[in-house]
């Protein structure tokens, strides 16, 4: 399911929430179903179930699970999950621009560079 790399300097909970992320946008979790218990999930990991409640906390304020009082916690369905990390994204997006635009590149090249990206032209 979910690989830690314990020498990797991103923190154990960031790893778990990249990890469901990835397993919940490829569709290797499927909307609504149920993801493993706290205790579960840090017992197979052999880490603090403080670590998990954290990512959990975290990918249920991004739209990418939710809870259900006494049942569990469920992956969220695609489309709420798409939308949120477009909406990410694009914030990223919109930084990583401003600061190209700040370093003087043209708008030109970076058109050039999504239009290369996108298999030359931009989809209205």
């Amino acid at each position: 399911m979910i690989q830690l790399n314990y020498r990797d300097s991103k923190p154990i909970y960031e790893q778990i929430k990249d990890g469901f992320r990835k397993l919940i946008i490829s569709n290797s979790i499927s909307a609504n179903e149920q993801l493993p218990s706290v205790r579960e999930l840090a017992s197979r990991l052999a880490i603090n179930p403080n670590t998990i409640q954290r990512a959990y906390r975290d990918l249920e304020n991004d739209g990418y699970i939710y809870t259900v009082a006494g049942k569990g916690t469920f992956a969220a369905e695609q489309k709420a999950v798409f939308q949120n990390r477009q909406h990410e994204l694009l914030e990223e997006f919109d930084e990583i621009v401003a600061e190209l635009c700040f370093l003087s590149v043209r708008k030109t090249d970076l058109m050039e560079r999504i239009d290369s990206l996108t298999g030359g032209g931009v989809e209205e």
